[in-house]
């Protein structure tokens, strides 16, 4: 397939999804954030078969072609240093593989052109997650009858002492300078090991355990693992790893135990209030974008094999999951390069994440598509046109739900809200160490398209930046305390109190007792607002607060000291009170993009203390088209 055919394959079926939202191109989404509304969706199976495995199949044709010498996005993929490439290689082109029928005249050459692969890459490194899903694509060979074609006898022995979790792991089961959810790949590796024969039970029980102990210790009652230890960092992988560790069980032969089901079923809880038309997903933190949508499709695939879904509840998962494969294609997949893009046309995402990993995440991208839509296909589902009451039936989701990650000396939740098609999310967390300075952790409002932060960018969004007199910096990220949630009709507010600061230029969040802060948000219909009480003790006193708004509104008008309005976008307009003078600008630069795209405007807004003062009152409401 040559790319030109590829890049109208790609492109054609957009004209259908987002002929209601015309105004930028396939390969432009700077002014559409959103991306495409689906009014209607075409069954995932088909935006699979028809779009992604093309897609991927001539990245794949173009490495075998190119071998070493393979460049994408401008990117020397086998120089860039992706610690995963070889395992994401290999699932791929396991796929590649198996996705032909038995007696296809084409096998024969695509073993060959595994085995070619395979003796190119076996020496390189391989850490982690690629060790995972090289074992993985191996097994899927073995239980296909088709292992010995596809490796080397050499290259297989070579493989055999390389993958192994030992290499992340210390005898004691610590994880080598990673966070927790590496537990659950090194598990999955153990497993499949013994799966392959080449090693007994024993690693693969004890990593299981370890993992699960993690979720106890720290989830407590409410089933969310906690990224740290106990820090409070709940984020898209503390809904995401039950999901996984329920696919990894599922896959490797074991059974998932009710404390498993029911963790699956918290984290399912916190999804279905976020559906909508649009196939948009997680809101806040790291690695969020495409991945934010595949940890969707990730739980929901896993709950609706496990049964842990309603009938009902099922049919939706599915609709939702078929929007979130045609948005794959739609939005983030570029017909002029064939490549996922999360790098360019505006976006950022973290550095974890960078352009240097592009034909990996390709690569891993795909192949969460590919098996989740097997699921759904095993369901029942292959071919079918998602639910037409979809619509209707996110009208009867809640319009304003809590989910508690912990509660104790320090509460951690997310509220969210549905205004319309609105979906709002109000994280109450501490991004701890390496995230809790990063504003996509911050505890304010997101919503895909409309209030996102910037991957790794540290301005203040939307929260006070405090400067003492001693030019100490502190910012209310941490800490919170006596959370409470109340909802009237269409109004929810949400209050909470910090007896400590974060005290910012550390890599963890630092406790900084000299200031304390009362928080008090409501959320209404169209609209946003938070008020702050914030006081300093003993010799402390505030010299400068500063705040700012980045925004896909633009035409900004400073209207007076702290007011701006906005001539086009769903913001309308930023109030403030207690932070000074508000300056407002076009904007077109970094750090000012999102996942989906540049922001638009800036407003800046910041008071100097002519007497310093140790007490501040500050508000901000903020004005939307829901």
């Amino acid at each position: 397939m040559t790319l030109r055919n590829l890049r109208v394959l790609l492109a054609l079926p957009l004209l259908t999804a987002g002929a209601s939202e015309p105004g930028a191109s396939a390969s432009d989404w700077t002014a559409r954030p959103h991306g495409p509304t689906y009014a209607t969706a075409p069954a995932m199976h088909d935006t699979v078969e028809r779009r992604l495995m093309p897609q991927m199949e001539a990245l794949l044709t173009q490495l075998l072609r190119d071998k070493r010498n393979m460049r994408l996005g401008g990117v020397e993929v086998f120089k860039s240093g992706d610690k995963f490439l070889p395992g994401k290689i290999a699932a791929a082109m396991s796929y590649r593989v198996l996705d032909l029928p038995k007696g296809d005249p084409r096998l024969p050459q695509r073993l060959k052109d595994f085995a070619t692969i395979a003796d190119l890459t076996v020496g390189d490194p391989n850490d982690t997650w690629g060790i995972y899903y090289y074992v993985s694509a191996l097994h899927r060979l073995k239980q296909a009858g088709l292992l010995e074609e596809a490796v080397s006898p050499a290259t297989l022995a070579l493989l055999k002492a390389r993958l192994d979790w030992h290499r992340f792991v210390r005898p004691d089961l610590s994880l080598i300078d990673l966070p927790n959810n590496y537990y659950g790949v090194a598990f999955s590796i153990a497993r499949l090991r013994f799966l392959m024969g080449w090693e007994d039970e024993k690693g693969s029980d004890r990593l299981l355990e370890r993992t699960l102990d993690h979720y106890r210790r720290y989830s407590g009652e409410y089933g969310f693992a906690d990224e740290t230890e106990g820090k409070g960092r709940f984020d898209r992988y503390s809904v995401l790893l039950i999901g996984e560790i329920a696919q990894r069980l599922v896959e490797t032969g074991m059974a998932p135990t009710p404390e498993v089901r029911g963790w699956l079923r918290r984290s399912v809880d916190l999804m279905l209030p976020r559906f909508n038309m649009r196939g948009e997903g997680w809101e806040y933190g790291r690695s969020i974008g495409t991945y934010g949508e595949t940890a969707f499709l990730e739980v929901l695939t896993a709950a609706a094999r496990l049964k842990v879904l309603t009938p009902t509840e099922e049919r939706m998962a599915y609709a939702f999951s078929s929007r979130i494969a045609a948005r794959y294609m739609d939005f983030w997949v570029d017909p002029a390069t064939g490549s996922v893009d999360l790098w360019d046309q505006g976006r950022r995402t973290d550095a974890y994440r960078g352009k240097h990993r592009i034909f990996g995440e390709n690569l891993s991208l795909a192949r969460q598509y590919i098996y989740t839509d097997a699921i759904w296909s095993d369901l029942g589902y292959r071919g079918r046109a998602p639910d037409a009451g979809y619509e209707r039936w996110l009208k009867t989701l809640p319009k304003s739900t809590t989910t508690w990650f912990a509660r104790g000396e320090h509460d951690r939740a997310v509220v969210t809200i549905r205004d319309g098609s609105t979906v709002i999310g109000l994280p109450i967390i501490n991004g701890a160490e390496g995230q809790h300075m990063h504003n996509p952790y911050f505890p304010v409002p997101f919503s895909p398209g409309m209030l996102q932060g910037s991957a790794d960018a540290d301005y203040p969004l939307l929260l006070p930046r405090i400067t003492l007199t001693d030019g100490s910096v502190l910012m209310p990220l941490a800490w919170f305390k006596d959370v409470r949630v109340t909802t009237r009709g269409p109004v929810t507010d949400v209050t909470w109190r910090q007896d400590a600061l974060d005290r910012m230029g550390g890599e963890d969040a630092t406790k900084d007792p000299r200031a304390t802060i009362v928080t008090k948000y409501r959320l209404a219909h169209g609209s946003i607002s938070r008020t702050d009480f914030l006081t300093v003790k003993g010799t402390a006193k505030i010299a400068r607060i500063d705040m700012a708004f980045a925004s896909f509104s633009s035409v900004p008008v400073a209207r007076s000291e702290g007011a701006v309005t906005f001539g086009t976008g769903e913001v309308k307009r930023l109030q403030t009170k207690g932070y000074g003078k508000c300056t407002a600008k076009d904007v077109a630069s970094q750090p000012y993009r999102s996942t989906t795209g540049a922001f638009r405007s800036l407003v800046e807004c910041g008071v100097a203390m002519a007497v310093p003062s140790a007490s501040a009152e500050l508000n901000w409401r903020l004005s939307y088209n829901y």
